[in-house]
């Protein structure tokens, strides 16, 4: 959401934008996992809206895929499942992105993704790209230039930039800017930030899809959690435009997630199914159940600003771990960011 945001404002103002990404799809932890059963939210669940520019640019360009959500009820539960107490009605709306949570930052990167389509001859995007350093350009040295590699262990150097921008989680942009001997003030800057991990487990029942049984276990959609393990649980198929098969999110505490980061992925599967069978009374195996790690998921002590630059360089850097962990918090950061920068 920074980087896409960043890189839209950058082209609205008339400048050329290359969007480089290691993964396969543009996203981050917007992400949707598509399966036989139908698709998760393994990372972000909902998001508010606060901000007005947010607002003005859901009005103006993405309608169609976002759509309100509102869970039949959010409880608070115990570590054997017991409701605590029923959530307060929720003070503003919650909204997710529709069909899945990526459809909103995909829609926002068509200009980036097809560039002549939309009338974008500057822009590109290049997927499956990790960057590797970041150096002077050798033809131009007021400019900078990239070191990636791709699939097959090559490496291909890009330049003639005179801006970077990094929309990574804050160690990654500490650790590219470090083994490129650059940026020791941002770097220092970084210090406070602490982002949680989080482990998500994704389960799916088709079993419940029988005439005259609408769903399993509780009749919440909901919830977040006290169990020493999990924090939330979301049953995806209570989301507008989802797939009506049973399927169910499930996150990992922080602290849960902090101890087993390194645990094999099979342990850390069996100890949620566990945690949620005790909490959703659901027992039944699910013939669909895997785990995915954030390795960065939850800002817990955010940098106190929307975004660092450091404008001589020519190197800015933005995310959501600026601001908080919300989707309007990458927002922010991005726009205020390419802002700084136009």
């Amino acid at each position: 959401m920074a980087g896409v945001t960043a890189a839209r404002t950058l082209l609205q103002a008339g400048h050329r934008v290359t969007l480089i990404d290691a993964a396969s799809t543009v996203g981050g932890r917007m992400a949707t996992r598509r399966t036989e059963f139908g698709g998760f939210d393994p990372g972000v669940q909902y998001f508010t809206v606060r901000d007005a520019r947010f607002e003005l640019a859901l009005r103006a360009t993405a309608t169609r895929a976002v759509r309100a959500w509102s869970a039949s009820t959010v409880r608070v539960l115990d570590e054997f499942g017991h409701v605590l107490a029923s959530a307060p009605p929720p003070t503003e709306p919650h909204f997710v992105a529709a069909p899945g949570m990526n459809a909103l930052v995909a829609l926002w990167a068509q200009p980036l993704l097809k560039p002549e389509a939309n009338g974008m001859p500057g822009a590109q995007a290049l997927l499956d790209t990790p960057v590797s350093h970041i150096e002077r350009d050798a033809l131009h040295p007021e400019q900078w230039q990239l070191r990636t590699a791709d699939a097959d262990g090559g490496q291909r150097v890009l330049g003639g930039f005179d801006r970077v921008v990094l929309a990574i989680p804050h160690p990654q942009a500490h650790a590219l800017l470090l083994a490129s001997g650059l940026a020791p003030e941002l770097r220092q800057a970084l210090a406070p930030v602490h982002v949680a991990p989080c482990w998500t487990l994704m389960v799916a029942f088709p079993q419940a899809m029988q005439p005259g049984l609408y769903h399993l276990g509780p009749q919440w959609s909901a919830a977040r959690s006290t169990h020493h393990r999990i924090s939330w649980l979301a049953r995806e198929s209570s989301k507008p435009a989802r797939e009506p098969i049973e399927r169910w999110t499930v996150q990992a505490s922080p602290a849960w997630s902090t101890k087993h980061l390194e645990d094999d992925a099979e342990r850390v599967k069996a100890k949620l199914l566990k945690g949620f069978a005790e909490i959703t009374g659901i027992r039944a195996t699910p013939p669909f159940a895997e785990v995915q790690r954030w390795r960065y998921a939850q800002t817990q002590t955010p940098l106190g600003q929307s975004h660092l630059l450091d404008a001589a360089l020519g190197i800015g850097l933005c995310g959501d771990w600026c601001l908080g962990h919300r989707v309007e918090d990458a927002f922010v950061s991005g726009l205020e960011l390419a802002l700084a920068l136009a």
